[in-house]
């Protein structure tokens, strides 16, 4: 049988990484998202436009489909105050009901072998308290309330039901090419840069309390998902997903500042979330002056400035307490690693490369 692939989120930051690493792999791919996904594959693939909050658009489009055998899930649903809206019960009951619309009419077809969906940190409380070091997915469940584990509960259920495999991701904090989404803080950092050159300000971390943190690269992630598809060790396993290394920001500013060419500067405390926006008119004179693609910034950042806040803890008394375990995951059969301060600069590099961030030099 034909390995046959939906996307959903496929132009999304985990969503556009899956989908290129589909493609390359050979796969048949069925993109669902708002807007066609920016790929540098020439493979083609197919694009669906499909709302999936709306249960009947849902069926009747996705039921349409033939011969879809995995499904790979990065959609999500985010209220406009992106932090507040981690606590709202529409945001969790709706990105429930996505997953849901998504999952039932593919299974129903008979195909359906296996399917991935992405949590994360929150998983564990890390938004509301300090959580175990290392967090294990054996771990107990965390007595809050989010979609994640909303999702999780259907999915074993309709796995049940219908007889395919899941494979649940815990990543942490995820880099990657793309603008204007919502959890990718590259294209933030390099605004933030840019507009500070622009002013004739050093590049100063903007953040509050030193802290040590993970991250993950999105051609990692996807490369895990791919993984997931054949490899028996991952049916019906959590994993955490990180790089392989640790990082503090104020250790890994320089690195950044060399390759968005600006000299780093004492720490310059500043709510991104606020500052940013403020800062327009600035953008639009670098877009001008630089001749770069002409995106305004929010067209870049998204709302990825309110997540740079929490990211850079702003405002904190103390950062993110949050490591987590990726034994389970190398002891079931996947190692990949990379660097995290070589992922930081690659798409930092991309964004310049693709004339959304000013040259270096």
């Amino acid at each position: 049988m034909t390995n046959k692939v939906v996307i959903a989120g496929a132009s999304g930051l985990v969503g556009t990484a899956a989908l290129e690493k589909f493609l390359g792999a050979g796969w048949d791919v069925v993109a669902v998202s708002r807007r066609k996904p920016e790929v540098r594959s020439d493979r083609p693939f197919q694009h669906m436009v499909v709302d999936l909050r709306n249960e009947a658009a849902s069926r009747e489009a996705l039921g349409a489909l033939s011969g879809v055998t995995h499904v790979v899930y990065a959609a999500v649903y985010e209220k406009p105050d992106l932090v507040a809206g981690w606590h709202d019960r529409d945001q969790m009951e709706t990105n429930e009901t996505m997953l849901r619309n998504t999952v039932e009419p593919l299974a129903a077809a008979g195909s359906l072998r296996h399917v991935s969906i992405l949590q994360g940190t929150k998983a564990y409380g890390v938004h509301l308290h300090p959580i175990p070091i290392p967090a294990r997915e054996r771990d107990p469940r965390d007595d809050h309330e989010n979609y994640m584990f909303l999702q999780e509960d259907y999915l074993r259920a309709a796995a049940d039901r219908h007889g395919f495999a899941y494979t649940i991701w815990r990543p942490q904090v995820t880099v990657g090419p793309n603008v204007g989404v919502e959890l990718n803080i590259i294209p933030a950092i390099g605004a933030y840069a840019a507009i500070a050159r622009e002013e004739g300000l050093p590049f100063a971390f903007p953040g509050g309390p030193s802290f040590v943190w993970e991250a993950v690269d999105v051609r990692l992630l996807a490369d895990a998902l791919a993984w997931a598809t054949t490899a028996p060790q991952a049916a019906n396993e959590t994993f955490n997903i990180t790089n392989g290394d640790v990082f503090e920001w104020r250790n890994l500013w320089p690195a950044l500042a060399e390759t968005l060419g600006v000299e780093v500067g004492p720490d310059r405390p500043a709510p991104l979330s606020s500052y940013l926006p403020e800062k327009a008119a600035v953008w639009d004179r670098i877009v001008a002056k630089h001749g770069l693609q002409p995106l305004s910034l929010d067209q870049v950042i998204g709302k990825a400035h309110q997540h740079a806040d929490f990211a850079f803890a702003y405002g904190a008394e103390a950062g993110p307490r949050a490591f987590v375990s990726t034994v389970k995951l190398r002891q079931a059969g996947f190692t990949e690693v990379m660097d995290t301060e070589d992922s930081f600069r690659h798409w930092l590099q991309d964004l310049i490369d693709r004339k959304i961030l000013p040259p270096a030099s």
